[in-house]
């Protein structure tokens, strides 16, 4: 798996991770049961501390792209539904993005409110 990160991007690096990582699945490029590198393994890589990889692996694991099986370390999952998946990313990257601006989160919901009755 060759990932790359971009230093001139807003995203944060786990973030980067963990958008690159989904890219890659919902590529094909990572196919369901395909092992990822461990987080020392893929921090050491990038250059990263091993936190800030494990917190891009947590968050893969909770939208379901991702099963972490102990000393099988985190396989790709076989099971995740891809429009939930991208929406559970996009939600997180919209939550994100207030957060950064500063805005409240009750803003922030009449916001996504007023854009999805938009459509």
């Amino acid at each position: 798996m060759h990932l790359t990160l971009d230093p001139a991007s807003p995203l944060p690096p786990f973030a980067q991770v963990r958008s690159r990582i989904i890219a890659m699945i919902e590529s094909g490029e990572l196919a369901p049961g395909t092992r990822l590198p461990s987080v020392r393994a893929l921090a050491a890589d990038l250059d990263l501390a091993a936190n800030t990889v494990a917190r891009a692996y947590k968050e893969l694991e909770e939208a379901g792209f991702v099963e972490t099986r102990g000393r099988a370390g985190t396989i790709v999952s076989a099971g995740s539904d891809p429009v939930a998946v991208r929406a559970a990313e996009a939600a997180r990257t919209f939550a994100q993005t207030m957060r950064a601006l500063g805005v409240a989160p009750d803003t922030a919901l009449d916001l996504a409110r007023g854009a999805l009755s938009d459509t």
